[in-house]
């Protein structure tokens, strides 16, 4: 259980909130904990960010099956701010909600490497073992998805 923070902060950015979150990350920690026998190796947080992307994978595709409709961006909630004061609370949580915006307007592959490296401070090798990509991929992704959100929340152009 010491990963479940990071898996849950992964699956709330894979799926942008709400119970499919929920979802995932149950599904992701009931499969690595039927499998934790077989597990073979020491990197515990990458092998459960592994399962959990393949739980997300999973339910994409059964949503394509089932032809459901996507959910509704407005509907997340922000990110709670703490602030010394009212006006500070206001400024930070305005600016908690333009970064998650901007987080998740970026592509998958990108949003993904952008919160294992930045919010769950894995290091690229964790990370091209959670993702299956080779290191150099990370780092490219890593640099695209920093340019992306470079340029959404300076109002830049979006061609990366």
């Amino acid at each position: 259980m010491p990963h479940l923070d990071a898996a849950t902060n992964l699956a709330r950015w894979l799926t942008k909130g709400g119970a499919e979150a929920d979802d995932i990350v149950q599904d992701a920690m009931l499969r690595a904990y039927r499998s934790f026998d077989g597990f073979r190796g020491e990197a515990v947080k990458p092998w459960l960010m592994t399962i959990l992307r393949n739980c997300h994978r999973d339910m994409l595709e059964q949503k394509k099956r089932h032809a459901a409709a996507p959910l509704d961006d407005e509907n997340q909630p922000p990110v709670a701010a703490e602030g010394p004061n009212p006006e500070g609370t206001a400024i930070q949580s305005g600016d908690n909600r333009l970064l998650d915006k901007a987080i998740a307007a970026l592509p998958v592959e990108f949003r993904e490497v952008v919160i294992l490296r930045e919010l769950e401070e894995m290091s690229y090798r964790d990370i091209a073992t959670a993702t299956g990509t080779p290191i150099g991929t990370v780092m490219s992704r890593l640099a695209r998805g920093r340019a992306l959100l470079k340029a959404e929340l300076t109002g830049g152009a979006h061609g990366v």
